[in-house]
C-alpha cells in the first residue's frame, strides 16, 4: 500500500481566483522542498570539508553517490512528468537546483528519460537499434537483457556527450536546448570555482558521482529486467516495498508509471487498483525488495 495519500489534483485557474503555486498537488511540497534540501546538505558539505577529517569526507561523498540516485529516481524523476509549480520561473528555479545537486543538466535528462519512455526498454530492431538509448536489451545478444553488472557499470560511459545531446534537443526544440546548455554551462562554472577553492572536494567527489550514475542505472535495471516490452501494460517491473517507495516517492509502482507515465506521484496506489486486473492477466512482474537490491529477486514473480 502506497504510504502517501492518494490524491493529486488538477489546478483549475479562472478569473475569479488566484493562480495555486502548485500545478497537481501540494504534495509537491515535499519533492520540491527535497530538491533545495538536497542541494543545500551538498553547499554544506562543500563548507564543512576543510574541517572534516578523511573518515567523515569519505563518508559524505559515499552519500553524496547514493543521494544522486535517489533523487534522479524519485525527485528529478517526477518534476520531469509533472512539474512542481504553475509558475515557469520557480520550475526554472527546481531545475537549475537539480542539476547542480545532481551533476546533470535537468533538461538533458528529461530528453534522455523521455526517450527511454518512447521506448520502454524495448529490444532492438532489425538494425540492432532502440528507441530507449538505456534500454536493458540494447547491448544484449539475441534478444535477450543484458547481463546487469556490465549494464551497471558501462551506463555512464555509453551515454551520449552534453553537447551531443544539445544538438538532439535543438533539432526540434531550440528554446528547450537553450535552457539545457545554460544548465550545463552553470553546472561547469559552479564546480570550477569549486575546484579553486578546493581542489581536493571536487577530486574526491568525481569517483563517487560516478558511482551515483552508477546506481540510478542499476534501479534502472531492476525497473526492466523481466518485464514485457511488447505489452504496453507491462513494460516495467513494480515493487511495493514500503520503505523504498517512502523514501523514493513511489518509483516501486514501475509496471504502473510506464503505463501510464502522467499520474502523479501520489496516485500510484489508485492507478494499481484501477489496473490490478489487466495486470494480472497481463503477468506483470512484480519484484519484493527495493529496485536497487533487484538482484536478491529469485523467480519469476508474477501477479
Amino acid at each position: 500500500m502506497s504510504p502517501f495519500p492518494d490524491e493529486a489534483r488538477s489546478v483549475s485557474l479562472s478569473p475569479a481566483r488566484s493562480p495555486a503555486i502548485f500545478r497537481y498537488s501540494a504534495w509537491d511540497a515535499v519533492p520540491a522542498a527535497l530538491a533545495f534540501l538536497h542541494l543545500g546538505l551538498l553547499a554544506a558539505f562543500f563548507l564543512a570539508w576543510p574541517a572534516l577529517g578523511w573518515p567523515a569526507r569519505l563518508a559524505g561523498a559515499a552519500l553524496y553517490a547514493f543521494a544522486i540516485g535517489w533523487n534522479q529516481d524519485s525527485v528529478s524523476h517526477n518534476f520531469i512528468h509533472n512539474p512542481f509549480f504553475t509558475s515557469k520561473v520557480m520550475n526554472r528555479f527546481v531545475e537549475f537546483a537539480l542539476t547542480l545537486a545532481n551533476g546533470t543538466p535537468q533538461t538533458m535528462y528529461r530528453f534522455v528519460h523521455m526517450r527511454h519512455h518512447a521506448g520502454n526498454s524495448d529490444r532492438p530492431d532489425a538494425d540492432g537499434q532502440t528507441l530507449d538509448p538505456i534500454s536493458i536489451y540494447r547491448h544484449g545478444k539475441n534478444g535477450q537483457a543484458e547481463a546487469a553488472l556490465p549494464y551497471v557499470l558501462l551506463g555512464f560511459w555509453r551515454d551520449d556527450g552534453p553537447f551531443a545531446v544539445a544538438r538532439r534537443i535543438r533539432a526540434k526544440r531550440p528554446d528547450e536546448a537553450r535552457r539545457a546548455l545554460q544548465e550545463f554551462w552553470l553546472l561547469v562554472v559552479v564546480y570550477a570555482g569549486a575546484a579553486l577553492i578546493h581542489w581536493d572536494f571536487v577530486a574526491v567527489l568525481a569517483p563517487f558521482y560516478y558511482l551515483g550514475q552508477s546506481l540510478s542505472f542499476l534501479i534502472a535495471y531492476y525497473e526492466h529486467f523481466g518485464a514485457q516490452p511488447e505489452v504496453p501494460i507491462a513494460t516495467g517491473v513494480s515493487t511495493y516495498a514500503p520503505l523504498y517507495n517512502f523514501a523514493f516517492l513511489n518509483n516501486g509502482y514501475h509496471a504502473e508509471h510506464h503505463h501510464r507515465p502522467k499520474q502523479h506521484w501520489t496516485r500510484m496506489q489508485a492507478l494499481r487498483t484501477e489496473t490490478l486486473a489487466d495486470q494480472r492477466a497481463a503477468g506483470v512482474r512484480v519484484i519484493r525488495p527495493a529496485h536497487f537490491l533487484g538482484f536478491l529477486e529469485r523467480g519469476a514473480s508474477r501477479r
